[in-house]
């Protein structure tokens, strides 16, 4: 029997937040362990305890500085451990976070203190992804390593049709494994 992988999926505050759920579910079923991290702002849309119970794990959240329970460096200790880092969804703001080495929470400082494959799955309103400033981040991103896996097309949340939906969560598992190996 393998070695279970860990992955930490980082979750930001899109709409299509409730797609993770189903993201972490069939990463659970391939046999990975998955610890969440959710930004603030991913908090109001979705409760942490609803990733804790389909997990099983400890949910962190977007506070770097809130008092733990251990002596562990939070961001530093997730980094470690971590074989893969999957950002979904990824908003325009982490990415941009990222693509600027802002680490002011703890997801962005997990993706900069990791040494592993770190996986964007952005989604967001078309205009903001066609942005030129978010366009350039992504690039610049790619130019440093960073995987992505390309949006889709439908119905977005101001109820227009266009590109910026969250991929398919088969197709972020297919990535995922492809990566992991």
């Amino acid at each position: 029997m393998r070695d279970k992988k860990n992955i930490i999926l980082g979750v930001s505050a899109s709409i299509a937040i409730y797609k993770a759920c189903d993201i972490l579910r069939k990463l659970i079923n391939c046999g990975y362990n998955v610890t969440v991290v959710m930004t603030a702002e991913a908090e109001e849309l979705i409760r942490p305890i609803v990733f804790q119970s389909l997990s099983g794990n400890k949910v962190y959240r977007g506070n770097l500085f809130a008092a733990g329970k251990s002596w562990e460096i939070e961001h530093i200790s997730l980094a470690d451990k971590a074989d893969m880092i999957l950002v979904a969804p990824a908003t325009a703001n982490i990415l941009a976070k990222v693509a600027s080495g802002i680490s002011d929470d703890l997801l962005s400082c997990a993706i900069c203190a990791t040494k592993a494959p770190v996986l964007f799955a952005p989604a967001m309103n078309e205009n903001m992804f066609n942005n030129k400033i978010t366009q350039a981040n992504i690039a610049k991103l790619k130019s440093f390593g960073y995987k992505f896996i390309a949006v889709g097309r439908g119905k977005l949340a101001c109820g227009k049709v266009g590109i910026g939906c969250l991929a398919a969560t088969d197709d972020i598992l297919a990535q995922v494994n492809k990566i992991l190996g």
